[in-house]
């Protein structure tokens, strides 16, 4: 089965959780939810609340076709777990799909992926991105190799359509 993996902490974007947890799902993805501790509810930044099912260590890179990184306050969070960042710096490293919105692109920041790349994300993060080397663009969804960044909730859609299509055209050349 394609399975994607999206990052849990405290303090998610709700919405950006969970409208790409669904989404993806209805493109046939399995879901698996990784937070710096395994079977750990977590409270999103609007009250919801979600459970992990993986910590970094039970996590197979090699299983999943993408990682998502919803926003909110959570990414400033995650980036504190080591090991939560290295599995994204890892992901990356073997061109593994990597989708950030709103604050997301802190972990991107934080795996020190983001040098040299079309970036986008939440104002307040865009200073981060240039600091880190990133060229960053204020658009509601930018594609640069394998990585799929967005600016907010309001861009989910687009977010999500990029990053499908991204996966299907890597899926593509796969078979061919």
């Amino acid at each position: 089965m394609k399975k994607i993996l999206i990052l849990l902490e405290k303090g998610v974007e709700d919405s950006e959780f969970i409208y790409s947890y669904y989404r993806f799902q209805e493109e046939g993805y399995k879901l698996d939810i990784v937070a710096p501790k395994a079977k750990i509810s977590y409270v999103g930044k609007r009250g919801g609340i979600f459970t992990s099912e993986l910590s970094p260590k039970d996590v197979d890179i090699d299983s999943y076709f993408a990682f998502i990184v919803p926003g909110g306050h959570a990414p400033d969070r995650m980036r504190i777990h080591s090991d939560l960042v290295a599995i994204v710096k890892e992901a990356n490293n073997k061109g593994i799909v990597i989708a950030a919105i709103c604050h997301g692109p802190q972990m991107l920041i934080e795996a020190d992926i983001v040098r040299g790349k079309m970036i986008t994300g939440w104002s307040s993060v865009r200073t981060d991105l240039k600091n880190a080397g990133a060229k960053v663009v204020d658009e509601s969804v930018v594609v640069d190799d394998n990585l799929v960044t967005s600016r907010s909730p309001d861009d989910l859609p687009d977010f999500c359509r990029a990053t499908i299509k991204l996966l299907e055209s890597r899926a593509a050349k796969r078979v061919s």
